[in-house]
């Protein structure tokens, strides 16, 4: 048997891995929805900086004020999205082949670290809150066909994803996580609905529940960085920074700008479901800001490339405190026109 995908499966280019895997599932089920809107319409941007005691600082652009970001885009979509989790290889692999049989791609969490189509360069890197879908499977090699971020559909062998489904490392075990889909009553988010959305994402950035998020959270890392060399060994805070760079640029699926650009597209399309012309502005303003984060990840990846990278720390707090004085006024702005 040859390895192929499901029939009428469409594999797509995407920015993100979790908003690409849904845009794939929509896809294949003819609820042909933008990634952008995808991302926006389920409250997906924001801030976070987190420290946990034996891990290095994470820093991300993803955020939901209302809990987890599938069902709500779900929610608005029309689509009844559910998430299972089981702690037993054998019964994600056999709930994988029955979906797979019954003619439904798969989408999964996975390790990242664990696949071998991602080159890091002869380093190990974990990351288990990457996302992918299944769309093929052949019993005869026992390989499954991966739909990932690239055009591209990859091969893997049954045991590797398992191993990469199954995966311990921290901070986000992927806990053989997989989702199940309803579209029998699909439908385009409605104007409220994407009002409420906006508001949510801006609320979240302007008033965070605690001052790790948000704009409070990126004044915090620009504190925080300070420190790290101090509580840092040069190897983990190496990481760190390569690590940090992955967030922010869209080689580590951000769409770039730490999921800025993907926003500010998300609001051109909001503008026109709102008939609101000053959501093109907002929108134009996160481009910018996207810019100035760009520049922010470049001169992370310059520390992770240094002789020394605590050097390269202090050139990066006054970027940080801009780029949260410019994200204020930016959802600010942005809250006052929804």
């Amino acid at each position: 048997m040859t390895l192929k995908p499901l029939p009428n499966f469409q594999s797509l280019e995407t920015h993100h891995c979790v908003t690409g895997s849904l845009r794939h599932i929509y896809a294949y089920n003819d609820h042909p929805l933008s990634e952008d809107l995808l991302l926006g319409i389920g409250g997906g941007v924001g801030f976070i900086y987190w420290h946990m005691k034996g891990a290095p600082p994470f820093i991300g652009g993803r955020a939901n004020a209302r809990g987890e970001f599938e069902p709500l885009v779900g929610q608005r979509t029309g689509v009844i999205i559910e998430a299972y989790r089981t702690s037993s290889a054998a019964k994600a692999k056999r709930t994988l082949l029955a979906m797979l049989a019954a003619g439904q791609p798969a989408m999964l969490h996975v390790d990242m670290g664990f696949l071998p189509y991602f080159d890091f360069g002869g380093s190990e890197y974990h990351f288990g809150g990457h996302v992918v879908v299944a769309c093929g499977y052949d019993a005869e090699s026992d390989q499954v066909l991966i739909a990932d971020r690239d055009l591209a559909l990859h091969s893997v062998p049954m045991e590797v994803l398992e191993k990469a489904r199954g995966s311990t490392f921290k901070p986000f075990p992927p806990k053989h996580t997989w989702y199940t889909f309803d579209f029998s009553r699909k439908r385009a988010p409605t104007p409220d609905e994407v009002r409420a959305a906006i508001t949510e994402q801006a609320q979240g950035a302007l008033e965070p529940p605690i001052r790790n998020f948000g704009v409070a959270g990126i004044r915090k890392t620009a504190m925080q960085i300070r420190t790290w060399p101090t509580l840092l060994s040069e190897d983990d805070l190496r990481f760190t920074m390569f690590n940090t760079y992955i967030m922010i640029d869209a080689e580590g699926g951000t769409g770039g700008g730490i999921f800025r650009y993907m926003f500010g597209r998300f609001l051109r399309e909001a503008g026109a479901v709102l008939d609101e012309p000053r959501l093109q502005e907002s929108a134009g303003a996160f481009h910018a800001i996207g810019d100035r984060w760009q520049e922010i990840a470049m001169l992370f990846k310059q520390g992770w490339e240094a002789k020394s990278p605590a050097h390269v720390l202090a050139g990066i707090e006054m970027p940080l405190r801009d780029v949260a004085d410019a994200e204020e006024a930016a959802w600010s702005a942005l809250r006052a026109c929804v």
